[in-house]
C-alpha cells in the first residue's frame, strides 16, 4: 500500500513538472499558441481573421520586411522583393538559395507567390489591384500603406497583431517613440528659428514632398518647415520659380535608390546650385545642400524615426553635429 501511495505521488509530480514546462513554453512562444481568432483590419479597411499564427510570410514590399524583421519575426518571412536590401542583403540570400524572390516591387509574380504557401501576405497600395484576385485564392492579405509617423507605428502593432508579436511590436513603437521625443526635446531646447526646407523628390521635371507624404511628416519632426506643405498631393511636379520664391533655408537631395554607380537624377551638388536663378537661394548661399540617403528616405516603415534624426542633423547641425 505504501509503495502504491509514493508511486501515486511520484506520477503527480511528474505530470505537474510537465504541464508546468509545457506552460512555460506556450509563454516565451506566442507565436506557437493560437488562442483563439485575431481579427485585423489594414489599412484598406479590410479585416482578416487569423485562427492560427501565420508561420510563412510574404512580403511584397521592402518597408513591409523591415517591420518584420523589426519585430522579431523575420524568420518567418520566405519570399522578398528584388529591391529588399534591409537589414540584410537579401539579394544574397536569394543567390544562395536562402530566401526567394518574388520579382519587383510593384510586379510582383504572382505564380511565385502561390508556389510559396503563405499564410500571411503583406502588400502595399500600389498593389491594390491584385488584393481580389489574391484573397479568392485563398491567401490572407493585410495592406500597409502609410503616410506619416503615426501611421507607421499602427501598421508596426497591426502586424504585430497578425504574427502574434503583439509585445515585439508595442516594445519597438515605445522604442521608437522615446527616439522621436528626444530628437523633438533637443530641438526645442535650442529655441531655434525653424529653418525652410525643400526636399527634392525627382528632377526633370522637379518634384518634391506635399502635405500628404511621410516625408512632409519627417521633416516637420525634424523642427523643419516644408516649402510644399501646403500641396495637397503627395509628391507634387513644382515650380522652380515657386523653389526661388520659398527661398529654402536647407535643401535636400536623395541619392539614387539601391546600389548604382549612376549619378543621382540631379546630378551633383553644383548643378543644383547653378541651376537658372538659383544662386540667390538662402541654402545655396550658404553651403546647406545636404545629400541624404535615398534608400532611407523612400521607404515609410521602422526606420522612420531615424529619417527624422538625419533630417535634424541636416537642419540643426549645431545641436546634433557640434563639431
Amino acid at each position: 500500500m505504501k509503495n502504491k501511495i509514493i508511486i501515486a505521488l511520484a506520477a503527480i509530480i511528474t505530470i505537474t513538472i510537465v504541464v508546468s514546462a509545457a506552460l512555460i513554453y506556450i509563454d516565451m512562444n506566442p507565436q506557437n499558441n493560437t488562442q483563439g481568432t485575431v481579427s485585423v483590419t489594414d489599412d484598406n479597411g479590410f479585416t482578416t481573421e487569423f485562427d492560427t499564427v501565420p508561420q510563412r510570410i510574404v512580403s511584397l514590399a521592402p518597408s513591409n520586411t523591415q517591420v518584420l524583421y523589426a519585430i522579431g519575426v523575420g524568420d518567418r518571412v520566405v519570399g522578398v522583393t528584388d529591391y529588399d536590401k534591409y537589414p540584410y542583403d537579401f539579394s544574397a540570400w536569394i543567390a544562395a538559395g536562402n530566401m526567394t524572390s518574388i520579382g519587383g516591387f510593384s510586379t510582383p509574380n504572382l505564380e511565385t507567390v502561390a508556389s510559396l504557401n503563405p499564410d500571411l501576405i503583406l502588400a502595399a497600395n500600389i498593389h491594390d489591384s491584385l488584393l481580389s484576385n489574391l484573397r479568392g485564392l485563398g491567401y490572407k492579405v493585410l495592406t500597409l500603406n502609410p503616410y506619416d509617423v503615426e501611421t507607421v507605428f499602427n501598421d508596426i502593432l497591426m502586424v504585430g497583431k497578425a504574427t502574434g508579436a503583439d509585445q515585439a511590436a508595442t516594445a519597438l513603437v515605445n522604442s521608437l517613440t522615446a527616439e522621436m521625443d528626444e530628437i523633438a526635446d533637443k530641438i526645442a531646447a535650442s529655441n531655434s528659428v525653424k529653418p525652410l526646407v525643400y526636399y527634392e523628390v525627382w528632377y526633370p521635371p522637379l518634384m518634391s514632398a506635399g502635405s500628404t507624404s511621410f516625408i512632409n511628416d519627417v521633416i516637420t519632426r525634424a523642427g523643419g518647415i516644408n516649402i510644399f506643405a501646403n500641396e495637397n498631393q503627395q509628391y507634387p511636379t513644382v515650380s522652380s520659380e515657386t523653389i526661388v520664391q520659398s527661398n529654402p533655408t536647407v535643401i535636400l537631395l536623395p541619392t539614387n535608390m539601391g546600389a548604382t554607380d549612376e549619378p543621382p537624377f540631379y546630378g551633383t551638388i553644383d548643378q543644383v546650385k547653378d541651376r537658372p536663378g538659383w544662386s540667390v537661394i538662402s541654402a545655396v548661399q550658404n553651403n546647406r545642400v545636404v545629400i541624404v540617403n535615398g534608400d532611407l528616405f523612400a521607404e515609410a516603415g521602422p526606420r522612420i524615426v531615424e529619417q527624422i534624426e538625419v533630417a535634424a542633423k541636416a537642419l540643426y547641425p549645431e545641436i546634433f553635429n557640434p563639431t
